[in-house]
């Protein structure tokens, strides 16, 4: 479930207004915006967990929002048959011209891998959407999924695999999320009717409550404030080392290991997708 509406950042202001984030726990770092008691911050705001039921889901959105960061948070995703259920977590401005982030966990049945969905949305476009199967049982432990946005890239990463990255092409006219702050967003619903092999196998309710469980949530990050210390201008030595996320970049390992993750599970490519793209492919993917 994602909650729009209009906003504008203009991007003069980019270097005036956000400070420096640090990790905290969810009382302090989030806000519960729907589904009741299904969602619930536990563990003294160590852990939080939401659920599905037949009647609603759940989720929670950061209370902060951010503009570039370097973004973790583990999950344990809803065990057993799961078929039918998304659990979503990203990050996203609001509007029709909104700009966002995802990663998305496509439930399962029993023995099937789950998918994990992620896509990039500029300027209200998307429909650059890659899948991947999980190298491990996303369900028995918690796993990290973490986001870079920085000027230069916004890098996807499983356990510190990285396994995604959309460059920043605004010299070949493609459009980069640079200039709207967004939140952190997840929830947990249900998607019966397209999540689970297109819609074809629907959700067992004799399975709920379904949850999925969050914890060690850690931001390097800019966050939008109305005044506050510029991540650009301060230039003590030590913001200067906490900072270097900003420049960070793949090297040649980072680039090894992105092969390797869409080599062996990567099944889904909108780059190579020539039925939606018959024309041929967007610009970001042979740039």
């Amino acid at each position: 479930m994602k909650i729009k509406g209009p906003i504008v950042f203009l991007s003069h202001l980019v270097a005036t207004y956000f400070v420096v984030a640090s990790a905290g726990n969810f009382y302090q770092d989030f806000e519960i915006t729907w589904g009741d008691s299904r969602a619930k911050i536990l563990e003294n705001g160590q852990s939080l967990s939401l659920t599905l039921d037949k009647a609603s889901g759940s989720g929670f959105r950061s209370k902060n929002e951010y503009l570039f960061g370097k973004i973790d948070m583990q999950l344990k995703l809803v065990a057993g048959n799961s078929a039918g259920t998304v659990t979503a977590y990203y990050l996203s401005s609001l509007g029709s011209t909104h700009d966002e982030i995802d990663f998305e966990f496509l439930g399962n049945l029993s023995g099937d891998p789950y998918i994990l969905h992620t896509n990039v949305f500029t300027q209200g476009k998307g429909n650059r959407e890659q899948q991947f199967y999980l190298w491990f049982d996303p369900t028995k432990d918690f796993h990290t999924y973490s986001l870079l946005w920085n000027p230069q890239s916004i890098i996807f990463s499983v356990d510190g695999t990285p396994i995604r990255e959309f460059k920043n092409l605004e010299s070949k006219g493609v459009d980069y999320p640079k200039n709207q702050a967004m939140r952190i967003y997840s929830s947990l619903w249900d998607a019966e009717n397209w999540a689970t092999r297109g819609g074809l196998v629907k959700t067992d309710w004799a399975q709920a409550p379904f949850t999925a469980t969050y914890r060690n949530f850690n931001a390097q990050a800019c966050v939008w404030t109305s005044s506050g210390t510029s991540c650009s201008s301060n230039k003590s030595p030590s913001s200067s080392s906490s900072q270097s996320w900003l420049r960070e970049s793949l090297d040649s390992n980072g680039i090894a290991k992105i092969h390797w993750a869409q080599k062996n599970y990567m099944i889904y490519n909108y780059c190579t997708d020539t039925k939606r793209f018959p024309q041929g492919p967007p610009v970001e993917c042979i740039a």
